[in-house]
């Protein structure tokens, strides 16, 4: 197989079960992306990543062609030769790490002139330089470059941006040209301002891309904010083509989404959050710094395949996260990509049973529940 194909198996009101087909393999959607900015996921081994069921990472435009350059990870194969990560990637196109990480921005009709943040030294990024990193990378699934603006921004500034990341849109379309096997995604773009949503939506529509992002978002607003947008831009995009939710985003953001016709994301939240002592399970979030798991011999869930979750005492989990050992931050962070990875499974399951919305309850009061929903499963 050497075309990028996706369709749609199942429908559950919007919710959505569908596969992504391209030469490096299938991805079961919906679907969660673990972010290996740097070419690896923090704290994990991708053998470890792959086993609990993810079928795609995501690689970062600006951080690799800081460190170590894209030029010398082709010349060293490629990410995934790099990586040892063998099935598909996707790449983010810079444009979100540059406005947030970089230095002395100036933006033009050409593109971003930056520092780094490692070391000062001066890049530009154009929409075509952006493509042709990605290239080099051997990224799978490559996104355009665009402007992503902080939130709350006065309307002109956001139908600016907007504007501009839709003529950057075209330029890496032309840039990515025909790649067999491979796509480029364009990003909706439009703040909060849902007719501005619209418009990036539909002059991307008419792009004809392989797939499309919602981006943006999760960016300091409420998640109402989040959901608005989503109700009224997804039904603007192609059905018959793959929805991405970029940067989002917590268990509740992921059922919510997919509700809404999303079918992938990516965040950096549950490795995140590992590493800095919390865990997320069907008992909802749990704060392994705090005093009452020193002497708790239970595990975070004793029901779970992922030995992190199952194995380990949660005083022992307390212990290593107090004592910042490393291992604390690698059997949470475990846990956290399996809780995510079981959620998406749960979610594809019953969009096929037609159960989807009976999901969501359920999962959603054990969370509620928390450590009663948890003694309940015990007895």
């Amino acid at each position: 197989m050497t075309e990028f194909q996706f369709n749609v198996s199942a429908t559950d009101g919007l919710a959505r079960r569908g596969t992504i087909r391209m030469p490096r393999g299938e991805i079961r959607t919906p679907a969660f992306m673990p972010v290996g900015t740097a070419a690896t996921v923090k704290a994990m081994y991708l053998d470890q990543v792959r086993d609990l069921g993810s079928d795609i990472i995501l690689g970062n435009t600006y951080h690799l062609m800081l460190r170590p350059g894209a030029e010398r990870v082709a010349r060293l194969g490629g990410l995934h030769e790099f990586a040892r990560w063998p099935y598909p990637i996707l790449t983010d196109s810079g444009g979100f790490q540059v406005m947030s990480l970089a230095s002395l921005r100036k933006m033009s009709e050409k593109g971003v002139t930056f520092r780094s943040h490692v070391d000062g030294s001066v890049h530009e990024l154009t929409p075509e330089r952006s493509i042709e990193i990605q290239g080099l990378l051997d990224s799978d699934i490559q996104m355009q470059l665009d402007e992503c603006i902080r939130l709350p921004a006065e309307r002109p500034e956001v139908d600016r941006a907007m504007e501009l990341s839709l003529r950057w849109a075209e330029r890496c379309a032309i840039a990515f040209g025909n790649q067999p096997g491979k796509a480029m995604f364009g990003i909706v773009q439009g703040g909060d301002v849902v007719d501005l949503r619209v418009r990036s939506a539909e002059r991307l529509r008419a792009m004809e891309l392989k797939g499309y992002a919602v981006g943006g978002l999760a960016v300091g607003e409420p998640q109402e904010v989040m959901l608005r947008i989503l109700e009224e831009t997804v039904p603007v995009l192609p059905v018959e083509k793959p929805r991405y939710l970029m940067g989002v985003g917590t268990p509740d953001d992921l059922l919510l989404s997919i509700a809404r016709g999303i079918d992938m994301f990516d965040c950096v939240m549950p490795t995140r959050a590992g590493r800095h002592g919390l865990a997320f399970t069907r008992y909802g979030r749990i704060n392994l710094r705090n005093a009452r798991h020193a002497e708790d011999a239970s595990p975070l869930d004793e029901h779970s395949d992922c030995p992190a979750s199952r194995d380990y005492a949660r005083a022992y989990l307390h212990h290593l996260v107090r004592t910042e050992e490393t291992l604390g931050a690698m059997l949470l962070t475990w846990n956290n990509l399996a809780y995510y990875q079981t959620l998406m499974a749960g979610a594809r399951q019953a969009i096929e049973t037609g159960r989807f919305g009976d999901f969501v309850a359920e999962t959603t009061e054990g969370w509620a529940k928390g450590e009663e929903a948890r003694g309940a499963s015990r007895r």
